[in-house]
């Protein structure tokens, strides 16, 4: 694994799929464990995955950090995990957007940041550029992630844009090239956060799990803010 070329391809594009990272043997225990002690779903999976042990092992893999280190620092560190669940019976679709939304430990009002909401128990607030800069999303994808099951989609470049608009994010996604990111069983997905992305809906029955675990530089952000564990 290059790290080395990994990190000029994320700088460049905004991601990079690295395929093999976990081998077929720990993904099974991962599943077979996440079916015998599930986590509280949505409709679309389950936030706040990081209170699973076995999300928060994986998670600490020093597969995976090596990958976020690489991109971030040697001090980064994860501190959230989302599991998405799409199938037959949850098949739905995620509109263009930039994930600009980041658990913090206590609210206090910052140049930038806002609006402030809670979810879980757990209170949010969007993030200026300058806080997303220091995250990372590895997408661990559980089962392969096909053109017919609904991939994520991007629009490569776009995380160099800062935080946009609904409208501005609309329009670049209209105007600009879009990569099907097709990444198979074990492979990971690395990315930005102000990558401009979507998901459409399946257009099979099999299933397309994905653990998307959230990597900082720092758990400090700076102004007093702290990111809060989820």
């Amino acid at each position: 694994m290059n790290t080395i070329t990994i990190d000029g391809q994320i700088r460049r594009d905004g991601f990079a799929v690295i395929e093999h990272v976990v081998d077929d043997c720990e993904i099974d225990s991962v599943c077979e464990t996440l079916e015998r002690a599930p986590l509280e779903r949505g409709r679309a999976g389950a936030r706040h995955a990081m209170s699973h042990p076995v999300v928060a092992e994986l998670a600490s893999d020093a597969r995976l950090v090596r990958i976020a280190q690489g991109v971030l620092g040697p001090n980064a560190e994860p501190y959230r995990a989302t599991l998405f669940d799409k199938s037959a019976d949850a098949n739905w679709l995620v509109v263009w957007h930039q994930d600009t939304a980041l658990p913090l430990r206590s609210r206090r009002d910052a140049a930038g940041w806002g609006p402030w909401s809670i979810k879980g128990g757990i209170t949010y607030a969007h993030a200026p550029a300058v806080g997303l800069e220091r995250i990372l999303a590895l997408r661990v994808h559980l089962d392969d992630s096909t053109a017919r099951n609904g991939p994520l989609r991007v629009v490569p470049r776009s995380h160099s844009r800062g935080v946009l608009t609904d409208e501005e994010v609309q329009q670049l996604a209209r105007e600009g090239d879009i990569s099907d990111c097709i990444v198979g069983r074990g492979g990971v997905l690395a990315m930005r956060p102000l990558l401009i992305h979507s998901s459409s809906k399946a257009r099979n029955v099999a299933p397309r799990r994905v653990l998307h675990i959230e990597y900082s530089a720092s758990m400090d952000l700076g102004d007093g803010l702290e990111l809060a564990m989820a």
